[in-house]
């Protein structure tokens, strides 16, 4: 017998190809309720044969809070549990006994992890925790973009995390990025003191390109108080650091590069980004020094900021090319073998170690001789 009435919501648009794997997923809740925003495909139709409760609403002007807003309240009063998820997101089978096993009768919100992009075989490539489920009463969407979930309920906040409970995300990567921009624009103007809404604009104006204006803002976001999370501070620098490289400003770009890992030693994206500029600049010293320093963490954050190009095969990788230019073939051969064995199908790493490999032993040999 279930011990809570669960109530996933969630807003859709013009993602009929999504609803069938994704009702597979959310119909252990006791019920679905879906706001449609306009979808001209099969969506709606798709999902109310699967036994959703869809409302067909117009947001205008668009915002994703505004429409997590409405959708949560389509959801009945008497909803123990709101779990708010996406069509391209799936929670693991057996999702509301861990649940269920978990939740406290005064608990508010509960913690879980979020897989936000996966590998070819199915494992987390990023994964880090996603707080979307929640009580009934006391929260709300803010934000245009980028939507958090605020509390407002007059009793303390209680949080609790849900071992086992994972959500993993298989993202449409044809929809584009277009809307972001202007709704991140919009969010700093309403909130001008939120340093996170600050650091994704800046990030934003990196993507599309707007160097100077990524600069500008990244300044900006490191100079407010509330600003003090190092390991986001140390992203926002090496943001700066990437748009002064692409102005071909290289000096600016290594200073930058510097001050981020000054910022946040403990974690390995500072120490990938100058083992990169190293690699670039042919600074073997700098690369192969970088690369072994940033090796030496064994431990990632978990964070949403966690790059799993640090977690990958690129440290070994660019310490092999770097011991091997600095003439040091017998550590470039062991580095080049770990990062083959990250990465065993890698044809170009297999070259590489084969190389190594061969001058390693025409060194060793001389040297006998």
């Amino acid at each position: 017998m279930n011990r809570y009435k669960i109530y996933v919501y969630a807003i859709s648009k013009n993602e009929e190809q999504f609803v069938d794997r994704w009702m597979d997923a959310v119909s252990e809740a006791d019920e679905v309720i879906v706001t449609d925003t306009g979808s001209t495909d099969g969506t709606v139709e798709k999902l109310r044969a699967r036994g959703a409760t869809v409302y067909e609403e117009t947001i205008s002007p668009w915002r994703f809070d505004t429409a997590r807003n409405i959708a949560l309240d389509h959801v009945p009063e008497d909803a123990d549990i709101c779990v708010s998820n996406d069509l391209d997101e799936v929670f693991i089978p057996g999702w509301r006994k861990i649940l269920e096993s978990a939740w406290k009768p005064d608990q508010t919100r509960a913690r879980y992890l979020f897989t936000f992009s996966l590998n070819p075989d199915g494992t987390p490539k990023k994964q880090y925790p996603m707080e979307k489920i929640h009580k009934r009463h006391g929260y709300r969407w803010i934000h245009p973009v980028h939507e958090i979930l605020e509390y407002r309920g007059s009793e303390p906040e209680k949080s609790g995390w849900v071992t086992g409970l994972v959500l993993n995300h298989y993202p449409d990567n044809s929809k584009p990025r277009t809307q972001y921009l202007p709704l991140l624009e919009l969010s700093v103007k309403e909130n001008p003191f939120d340093d996170r809404a600050m650091f994704w604009l800046g990030r934003e104006y990196v993507y599309h390109g707007d160097y100077d204006k990524a600069i500008q803002t990244l300044n900006k976001h490191l100079s407010m108080p509330t600003a003090r999370w190092l390991e986001e501070r140390s992203a926002s620098m090496r943001f700066i650091a990437n748009s002064y490289a692409e102005k071909g400003n290289k000096r600016e770009e290594l200073v930058w590069l510097y001050r981020a890992l000054a910022e946040c030693p403990e974690v390995r994206e500072p120490y990938l980004a100058l083992a990169k500029f190293g690699y670039m600049e042919s600074n073997w010293a700098l690369s192969f020094a970088m690369a072994q320093k940033g090796l030496t963490i064994k431990e990632s954050t978990g964070s949403y900021l966690v790059d799993p190009a640090s977690w990958g095969y690129a440290l070994y990788d660019y310490a092999a090319i770097s011991a091997y230019r600095l003439g040091m073939y017998e550590t470039a051969e062991e580095y080049a073998d770990q990062a083959l064995k990250t990465d065993p199908e890698n044809k170009r790493l297999q070259s590489n170690l084969l190389l190594i490999q061969q001058k390693s032993r025409k060194t060793a040999a001389k040297e006998e001789s």
